[in-house]
């Protein structure tokens, strides 16, 4: 696929990523992120991993190419009715060429021809060049994203009420039941593909009463939820977060994706998370 070019008039030819091995996308992406805001650097079993956790169809994802060089790389990730924009990159020193655009076209257009209903993405606050784009080509902003961490260490609040760790069908069931406007990381299909997923009820003396689900891998803890089913949101997710930290006191944990409206903020706060960064989610309607 070729598309428009740079203002010097070479041409953007765009090679969809399934064409590449996964040794040479790990190659590409980390060239793009080198001044990035916040580094995310990959290797050849992250980005396999990500790619099946996040559904991302390399058919439907694209590298950048000009005069035989690569320019940039984006990804999507596609279910059901609906697609995600992620691992958007563009070399630093080929930025401001149209790259960005002519990748983000294509991924819209290949979201179209899956007949899929929207695409969502999203951007590091701050990051302006990206917002702007993606304003440009008719993104509209949904909500403000956290991303906290949590490091290791004894739980200051008591754990309070009966807890009951969960298995993996009941858990998969209290997912699905919750599932509006939840980010693509932290949604159902994601947890399907994770392995050493875990988590617990609460149930507390004046009715409240919650769950959490979350990964547990050997050094950290991520991917977690919180939904209160009834009774402060502040205290439940106090309770959920007490009973989940006694348990893997040893652990670091990164909570992604959490909404800056999330009833649940205060709990994570009290329990020593700390804001990292920010991200603003963005969703493109594809249906006129």
């Amino acid at each position: 696929m070729t598309t428009d070019g740079f203002h010097d008039g070479s041409a953007i030819e765009l090679t969809p990523a399934a064409s590449f091995t996964i040794d040479e996308l790990v190659a590409i992406y980390n060239q793009t992120r080198i001044d990035y805001i916040v580094p995310m650097p990959m290797n050849s079993q992250r980005l396999a991993e990500y790619i099946r956790l996040y559904d991302v169809n390399l058919d439907a994802s694209f590298v950048a190419k000009a005069d035989g060089d690569i320019m940039g790389l984006a990804m999507l990730g596609v279910r059901r009715d609906h697609a995600w924009v992620t691992r958007l990159g563009v070399l630093p020193n080929r930025r401001k060429g149209g790259i960005g655009r002519a990748l983000m076209i294509a991924m819209v257009e290949a979201a179209r021809q899956h007949w899929l209903k929207y695409v969502q993405l999203e951007v590091i606050l701050n990051n302006t060049p990206a917002h702007k784009l993606f304003l440009a080509l008719g993104f509209e902003e949904t909500n403000q994203l956290l991303v906290m961490r949590r490091p290791p260490g004894p739980v200051k609040i008591p754990a309070v009420g009966s807890v009951e760790w969960l298995d993996w069908s009941q858990l998969q069931r209290l997912v699905r039941q919750q599932a509006q406007g939840v980010p693509w990381t932290n949604q159902a299909d994601s947890y399907d593909h994770m392995a050493m997923v875990e988590g617990c009820r609460v149930s507390l003396p004046d009715g409240g009463r919650g769950w959490c689900i979350f990964r547990r891998q050997p050094l950290v803890m991520s991917h977690i939820r919180l939904h209160t089913e009834a009774g402060d949101p502040t205290a439940v997710g106090s309770a959920l977060l007490s009973h989940v930290h006694q348990r893997h006191s040893r652990l670091d944990t990164q909570a992604e994706n959490i909404r800056c409206d999330d009833p649940h903020l205060t709990a994570y706060t009290n329990h020593g998370y700390i804001e990292a960064f920010q991200r603003i989610e963005m969703l493109l309607n594809l249906i006129q």
